[in-house]
């Protein structure tokens, strides 16, 4: 299973990754990231949270990619996924705040 850290335009992300130390990490972004970015396999991009399905479009990208957990790194992320919450749980996905 993978660990998925939103706002990967960020330092903050790349210091939680760090941080936490593992191989199974994935970094994606809804802002754009070079397309060499993006050529990683662990580094994806995110849908859009002013999207009106963003909740649902998040639970897919998590059940295609095996994630199992999500530190939302932005507010708006968290505010959405955070009222969602109990559908991600219904499928093992744990939603973590930004440290």
């Amino acid at each position: 299973m993978y660990t998925l850290i939103t706002a990967a335009a960020t330092a903050e992300a790349y210091k939680l990754k760090n941080k936490l130390d593992s191989n199974n990490i994935i970094l994606g972004d809804y802002l754009d990231l070079p397309a060499f970015m993006l050529a990683s396999a662990n580094m994806i991009r995110l849908p859009n949270p002013t999207s009106i399905a963003y909740a649902h479009e998040m639970l897919t990208l998590c059940l295609d990619r095996q994630i199992d957990r999500v530190y939302a790194m932005r507010e708006e992320e968290v505010a959405l996924l955070k009222e969602a919450e109990q559908l991600f749980t219904e499928y093992g996905i744990k939603i973590v705040d930004s440290p």
